[in-house]
């Protein structure tokens, strides 16, 4: 049973969460992702269950260890997890999704302790090879409080037993294990060549809850990319616009 922890969202477009710990609790949080903690409170960074729970947590993006955090201490004390990049976090009441919730790769912050991530596969081969994200996904499984993140505004989608809705595969964040998870060919030509939204959309159908983000992060990369590559090009042309000017004065 997973431990009973209080927590607060700060911020609008780089959060963060405080959690609040009683004597002897604990919250197991990402490498990287501890921003402050109380007195009181100690850490102790580990594989969390051996070296193949390491090894499963790499293959879903995370990293190999992972890092619990108790309250040795005799009264309450916080401490906090901030966001890798701007976008909002997800509070998830597993006891409230069946016990189990899927997401994509590298959506996981912290959990309070008892939670456990695991490795999942998509049902469909075609889901596995198109998905976007890849066909591993995590579970996240237990019956207390988990926190995700992901880019931009969140979406979140309660849909009824049969309804469908077509996604950008990277807009996805996570679902119920209720909801059916395929991809389909956005079909044409034309829509396929210049439609400039890839090749392939993910299709979910209720009945669950269904989390979208309106910024994953491999958009903000490439367009940070490719606006970095349009400075360069710019220097490149000022430079060579300067080497003219002063090759002409001194001829």
């Amino acid at each position: 049973m997973a431990d009973v922890i209080d927590y607060k969202i700060f911020g609008d477009d780089m959060q963060m969460v405080e959690v609040e710990l009683d004597p002897g609790e604990a919250v197991r949080g990402e490498v990287g992702a501890m921003l402050y903690m109380e007195q009181g409170i100690v850490m102790q960074t580990s594989t969390g269950g051996g070296l193949f729970n390491g090894f499963k947590r790499m293959v879903t993006g995370e990293s190999f260890f992972i890092t619990s955090f108790f309250n040795n201490g005799a009264a309450r004390s916080r401490m906090g997890f901030a966001a890798p990049y701007p976008g909002k976090i997800i509070p998830l009441d597993l006891s409230l999704h069946g016990g189990r919730f899927l997401c994509q790769k590298d959506a996981f912050l912290c959990a309070a302790r008892g939670i456990e991530i695991q490795v999942a596969f998509t049902k469909r081969m075609g889901a596995g090879f198109f998905g976007g994200e890849g066909f591993i996904l995590q579970r996240l499984e237990g019956d207390g409080l988990a926190f995700m993140h992901a880019g931009g505004t969140i979406i979140e989608r309660v849909m009824a037993p049969g309804e469908s809705l077509r996604v950008d595969t990277g807009c996805l964040v996570g679902f119920d294990e209720s909801i059916e998870y395929n991809i389909q060919f956005v079909g044409g030509f034309k829509n396929a060549l210049f439609g400039g939204e890839g090749l392939f959309l993910a299709c979910v159908t209720g009945p669950g809850t269904v989390y979208l983000q309106t910024l994953p992060l491999a958009r903000l990369a490439d367009r940070m990319q490719a606006t970095a590559r349009g400075h360069a090009n710019e220097a490149r042309g000022s430079g060579n616009i300067g080497g003219d000017i002063l090759g002409n004065l001194f001829r």
